[in-house]
Parts: C-alpha cells; sequence; structure tokens
C-alpha cells in the first residue's frame, strides 16, 4: 500500500464532485461561477457556490495535511469529508442525492484508474481536473491561489516519481474501489458498464508516449541476426507523438479526468446504486485516528455553517424520484454519528495537528476534545 495515494484520490474525487454540482446548478437554473456569466437566476443567491467549497477542499492547512504521507481514510471517512466539504456554502442536499453525488464522483475516478494505460497517467489526470477546478474559480484570487499552490504540491510530490510507485499508487486505489459497483446511466448508455456494475474495458486506442504499438516479434539467431516478424492486430493501437505536459495550462494529451457533463455532451448524472460496503468500511469502533485528526481541522477550518438563504440542490430528475430514493435512507446525521462519536483518547494524535488546533481561535463551545466535523457543522 501506498503512502502517498491520499491527495491524489481527494483531488480527483473533488473535481468530480465539482464537474456533478455546476451541471446540477446549471440544471436547475442556480448560478454558480461558471454558469452564472454575468447573470442571475431568480433565485438570486448572492455567494458562488463553487468559490466555497473550492476554498474549503484546498485550504493550505489541511491540503498540507494531507499531503503529508499517510494511509488512505475508510471509505466511510472519505465520505463524510466530502459530506461536510458540499456543504460549505449555501447548498444544502439531502442523504438521498448526498449518496449519489458520492456514488457518481467514485465511479467516474474508478473508470479513470481502471482505464489509465500506464500508472503515471494518474498524474495526468490529476491535473485534467485541476486545470478545471482552477477555471471554475478563475475570477476569486483567494480561490485561484489555494487551488495554484497545491498545484505545486502535486509537481513537487509527484512529478519525480518512478513508474514502480505510481503502480503501487494505483494498486492502492484499485483496492480502495473494489467493492464498488455502482451503476451510472452515462456509462450503461456508452456501453462501458455491465448491469453488474463492473465496467468494460476495450482493447485499442491511443497508446502512451514511448509506447511502441502491438505487432512485431524481433528476434536474435546465435550468430546476432536480427529477425522482425510482423502481424495484425485488431483492434488497432496508435502511438503518441509526445509526452504530455504537467503544465497547468498545458495540454496533457490524456481524455481522462476532463468533464463528462460539460455542454458538448449533454448527458444525466443519474446512477442506480448497487454498490455493497463492506462491514469493515463501517466498522468504527477502531477507526483511523489521523482520518478523525483530519476532519477535526477541517470542521475547524470550516467554522460553523451558513444557515442563511440556503437553497436544496436535487441531483435527481424530479422531487419525486428524490423522496422514492430518500424514503429507504436514514438522515444523513443520524447515519454518519457513529463514524464521529467515536472514543480515540487512546490513539496517538498528530503534534503537527495539536499544534495546528492550539493556533485556532474558534470557539468550539463546551464540546472539549470531541467536537468533531459533524457536530460543528450542523449546530
Amino acid at each position: 500500500m501506498s503512502c502517498k495515494t491520499l491527495p491524489l484520490l481527494f483531488i480527483n474525487l473533488g473535481g468530480e464532485m465539482l464537474y456533478i454540482l455546476d451541471q446540477r446548478l446549471c440544471a436547475q437554473g442556480i448560478p454558480s461561477e461558471k454558469s452564472q456569466k454575468g447573470k442571475w437566476s431568480w433565485k438570486r443567491i448572492p455567494v458562488p457556490i463553487l468559490h466555497d467549497i473550492v476554498s474549503t477542499m484546498f485550504n493550505r492547512r489541511f491540503i498540507d495535511e494531507v499531503f503529508k504521507p499517510q494511509t488512505l481514510y475508510s471509505k466511510k471517512a472519505m465520505r463524510t469529508v466530502f459530506d461536510r466539504i458540499a456543504h460549505t456554502s449555501i447548498m444544502r442536499l439531502n442523504a438521498a442525492s448526498m449518496d449519489k453525488l458520492y456514488d457518481l464522483m467514485t465511479m467516474a475516478f474508478k473508470y479513470q484508474v481502471s482505464l489509465a494505460l500506464r500508472p503515471k497517467d494518474l498524474l495526468l489526470i490529476t491535473l485534467n481536473h485541476m486545470s478545471a477546478i482552477r477555471k471554475y474559480v478563475e475570477e476569486s484570487n483567494p480561490a485561484r491561489t489555494l487551488v495554484e499552490y497545491t498545484y505545486k504540491l502535486l509537481i513537487d510530490t509527484y512529478a519525480s516519481l518512478s513508474h514502480g510507485e505510481f503502480q503501487l499508487i494505483r494498486q492502492t486505489l484499485l483496492n480502495f474501489f473494489q467493492d464498488m459497483h455502482t451503476r451510472v446511466s452515462i456509462f450503461l448508455k456508452d456501453k462501458v458498464q455491465n448491469n453488474n456494475g463492473r465496467f468494460i474495458l476495450t482493447p485499442g486506442g491511443v497508446l502512451p508516449f514511448g509506447t511502441e504499438p502491438p505487432g512485431n516479434i524481433r528476434s536474435y539467431d546465435e550468430s546476432g541476426k536480427f529477425r522482425n516478424i510482423g502481424f495484425q492486430v485488431v483492434p488497432s493501437y496508435t502511438a503518441s507523438t509526445k509526452e504530455g505536459s504537467y503544465d497547468m495550462q498545458g495540454d496533457t494529451l490524456c481524455s481522462l479526468g476532463k468533464n463528462m457533463y460539460s455542454v458538448s455532451r449533454p448527458v444525466e448524472t443519474s446512477g442506480t446504486s448497487t454498490s455493497v460496503i463492506q462491514g469493515s468500511d463501517l466498522d468504527t469502533s477502531n477507526p483511523d485516528p489521523l482520518a478523525k485528526a483530519h476532519l477535526d481541522l477541517l470542521s475547524q477550518l470550516i467554522g460553523a455553517k451558513v444557515t442563511k438563504n440556503e437553497f436544496r440542490l436535487n441531483l435527481f430528475k424530479t422531487d419525486q424520484e428524490e423522496e422514492e430514493a430518500a424514503a429507504p435512507i436514514q438522515p444523513i446525521e443520524t447515519s454518519h454519528s457513529q463514524v464521529i462519536n467515536i472514543d480515540a483518547s487512546k490513539k496517538v494524535k498528530s503534534i503537527e495537528l495539536t499544534k495546528i488546533f492550539g493556533e485556532m481561535t474558534v470557539d468550539v463551545g463546551s464540546k472539549g476534545d470531541d467536537s468533531d466535523l459533524l457536530d460543528l457543522m450542523d449546530s
């Protein structure tokens, strides 16, 4: 298991979350920073929603902790992190919509990891997400500065890694996603996903730079004479003529990680959930203390949630469809309470996080050291 996987997982899932939210904000006539273009809908939402989410997601103190070598969070802890990040703006999602949002995020990135022809393409996929995120916050200098800082961390951390290290990261990501089999309509329509939620990986296409197309067998006899035997390969492969750029404004030459909900490709963000999460992922009697510490840090950086001018975002086609999906689901506060209300007193806390907490001036009330993300955000 690689200890450098968390930043890539966090950034790519965050990028997919912003793609989906932007698509739904446009569909519901609510002006995100990218969709408003100087015009407000009748709702007249005064705060740039995506700016708030990006500013929280790439908060410098939090992102510095995420980039420190560490094991991945559990599935439940990662879900809780994005739940809180999604609710840092005036937008509100009910439990069914949040579940659907997270399913779409995870399946999209799982598909990208599965299709990566070489492990190092993971960095190019991440840079595609970073480039799109930067465009969302071009008009917000503070948020754009945070994105550019995170981009620098990405290059410093991953640009010099070997193929073997990237292979270990890819394997760690696939292990994280292995029990997630949610059906997504866009994948089903494109016939890249089966009804059981598993992806169909088709051969052919463009090969990474430096890779020769298959179709040749080279051999040498005992005298050193070279012999080449060619054969036809179906489907065909095309060799890439140059390496993808690591520059934020450059061309990565990689289509993975780009917005599949863009205007040029109208799709529905509807998916039928068939994912199965193992019991061990829901077991919080032995939680990861570092993951909880990061949740606590994020909660203090966010502060109390906004209570004015809130609006509800629906990830379903109709309100009736959302109500039907929410019927068997417990309220998110109840389903997550067992994740947050834990006894981690015997766990070793991060010295750096403790130091950061000491510098915080946020008043967390009388809840003491057990105050957590869910309590602070829902207060």
